[in-house]
């Protein structure tokens, strides 16, 4: 039944030139992210690979601060976008991967967030738990991005 209505609304959006964002009432209402996003052809997608907590110097910043951490690749991101002419209006999809993944660093990941992504229609995002080779990168986030 789900997967009719999915379809329907996959063929119901053909012949569009817009990006959907598409958020259906049989899943639960998301906090800062988009179940599903539709682009149509002819949108030039890039692909911004996993942005570490490094300054242009390769220095780490924010040592065990994962605030810091946060803003750090949240700013490097917004950096490799700009460089492609998009921004994070145009960002459809983000995968974030955070060391020692508990409710606390999620709250915080949510909260610069929101400082950076479309409120109005946010990316499809996935968040993972992994163990980390350097102990003093607590996250990394990769982004895809579309422009007409």
């Amino acid at each position: 039944m789900i997967a009719l209505a999915l379809v329907f609304s996959i063929s119901s959006l053909k012949g569009q030139s817009f990006i959907a964002f598409i958020n259906p009432d049989s899943l639960v209402t998301p906090k800062g992210y988009t179940h599903a996003v539709i682009v149509p052809p002819g949108y030039k997608t890039i692909y911004i690979s996993g942005q570490i907590p490094v300054n242009a110097k390769g220095e780490i910043v924010g040592k065990g601060d994962f605030k810091q951490q946060t803003i750090q690749v949240f700013e490097n991101l917004k950096r490799a976008l700009t460089s492609t002419g998009a921004s994070f209006d145009d960002v459809v999809k983000m995968n974030t991967y955070v060391a020692n993944f508990n409710a606390q660093s999620l709250s915080i990941i949510r909260e610069i967030r929101s400082n950076y992504i479309n409120k109005k229609n946010p990316p499809a995002n996935t968040t993972v738990g992994i163990t980390t080779s350097n102990p003093d990168i607590l996250l990394e986030i990769e982004v895809v991005a579309v422009l007409k």
